[in-house]
């Protein structure tokens, strides 16, 4: 994917509204990351109302902060990116079409929350976080 050659990574994480899970990739992986090379943003395939409360006091205890309003996709951001993961079972990969070179699109399939319960709301943060490290590892290692 990207070799200690690359110049610069700008990752962006795609869910359905940009309300919960692309968010708390984005933020978890800004903690994380000690890597100036790479840059990070989220986005809805479509733009989603305002975060919810209970969500954001969830992910505050698990040391994930959510920030920033709900965006939606645009070209601004398709032209910046050259990797999208996308945190998502309700988005589909091919809407981006065909990778250019130097751009890779990843697929998690991670499942989103229907009824807002704390219990699901919890797993699903564990899930992303534990992806999140993984994805870092590996990352370090194809860029060093």
């Amino acid at each position: 994917m990207y070799t200690k050659n690359s110049k610069q990574i700008n990752l962006l994480f795609v869910c359905k509204y940009n309300r919960f899970r692309s968010k708390i990739a984005e933020g978890y992986f800004k903690k994380i990351n000690k890597n100036k090379k790479i840059k990070v943003k989220s986005a809805g395939l479509i733009k989603g109302t305002s975060l919810n409360l209970e969500t954001i006091k969830i992910a505050k205890k698990l040391g994930v902060p959510m920030k920033g309003k709900p965006q939606g996709l645009s070209s601004k951001l398709l032209l910046w990116q050259n990797l999208i993961v996308i945190v998502a079972d309700d988005v589909p990969k091919k809407i981006f079409g065909k990778t250019k070179p130097n751009k890779q699109i990843i697929q998690w399939n991670i499942k989103d929350t229907k009824k807002h319960n704390p219990e699901e709301i919890t797993e699903i943060i564990k899930k992303i976080k534990l992806r999140i490290d993984v994805f870092t590892e590996n990352l370090k290692i194809e860029i060093l």
